[in-house]
């Protein structure tokens, strides 16, 4: 098993594009061929986009991208850049007329950070699929992640920067890659300590809170203004999954969530993690499961050890 870059799964391409300015930006993920879609979606509090076309009982089969925005609900604006783009190349669905690519989506709150009225938009989002020809992709405070910020149970005062994570295993002829825009409100920890790696910090004292355990010693969080936090991503794997395959992948890889961030899945969440599989290799779908939730977990830890102080958040390279 190695680990890998996750632009060498065949077949796909990832771009950025954010402003720093306005502290928000989006993450693209395009399958020209189109790949097989999931999605499983477990937080309070979501926003998205195609997400009922994934069920193995509609009829389209084919996603050809995974946008990752920021801007909360405002931010799936940023879908109608990636549907011009894939358009004006000739991908999509065939409906005769034109081809409509599928294109699913998620979000993220960030309009604490920045300037709110600052959100991704279709230019935003068409720039982030340019950039994806570049074959580049930037971590921490770029893309999806360039506003997440993480635990925030007693507030922006008290929490640390989050970004975007990338992790990318290779088994024999299997890639296995996530993609993840960590914006928790609890803490990131270490899957392999249990230790804080980020999260609701007390800087007077120099210690982490603790948000699993403020949540289990209070039964009301009143200090607690956000109902709109979410990590957001994506599995890509090159293995063979049918319709209900990919859905259960995107379930087994949440397992990655709740290793490395506690709490996960609150009301206050919309975590959703999306997979895609461009089917070229035979692999079984317990195997890209449990490689799903590793690569989660890991690009989880990514997001937030790769983020810059931004906005007068600290980083955890700053701790």
């Amino acid at each position: 098993m190695d680990y890998v870059d996750i632009m060498d799964i065949p077949g796909i391409k990832l771009g950025n594009a954010q402003n720093f300015d306005g502290g928000t930006g989006c993450t693209v993920i395009l399958c020209s061929n189109g790949g097989t879609g999931g999605v499983d979606v477990r937080g309070g509090a979501p926003g998205t986009r195609e997400t009922d076309l994934l069920n193995p009982m509609n009829l389209v089969d084919k996603v050809h991208g995974i946008l990752l925005s920021g801007g909360s609900a405002f931010g799936l604006d940023a879908a109608a850049g990636v549907m011009e783009y894939l358009e004006e190349r000739g991908i999509g669905y065939d409906v005769g007329v034109t081809k409509v690519p599928i294109v699913a989506g998620a979000v993220l709150f960030d309009l604490a950070v920045g300037d709110f009225k600052c959100r991704p938009d279709k230019r935003m989002g068409y720039e982030a699929c340019l950039n994806s020809e570049a074959g580049k992709l930037s971590e921490g405070s770029a893309g999806a992640g360039t506003g997440a910020t993480v635990g925030k149970i007693l507030g922006m005062d008290k929490a640390m920067k989050g970004g975007l994570g990338i992790f990318c295993i290779k088994t024999g002829r299997l890639y296995v890659g996530a993609v993840v825009a960590v914006n928790c409100l609890g803490d990131v920890v270490d899957p392999e300590t249990g230790q804080i790696l980020a999260g609701a910090y007390s800087y007077g004292d120099k210690i982490f809170i603790n948000s699993e355990k403020t949540i289990m010693e209070n039964s009301k969080q009143e200090n607690n203004p956000f109902t709109g936090n979410t990590t957001i991503g994506a599995v890509i794997t090159n293995g063979r999954l049918s319709k209900a395959g990919a859905n259960k992948v995107a379930s087994m890889a949440h397992n990655g969530y709740a290793r490395s961030i506690r709490p996960a899945h609150t009301m206050h969440d919309g975590d959703t993690i999306f997979a895609l599989a461009t089917g070229e290799v035979d692999a079984d779908v317990n195997q890209i499961g449990v490689l799903a939730a590793k690569a989660v977990e890991q690009a989880v830890v990514n997001g937030v050890k790769k983020a810059s102080e931004l906005y007068g958040i600290k980083s955890f390279s700053q701790l």
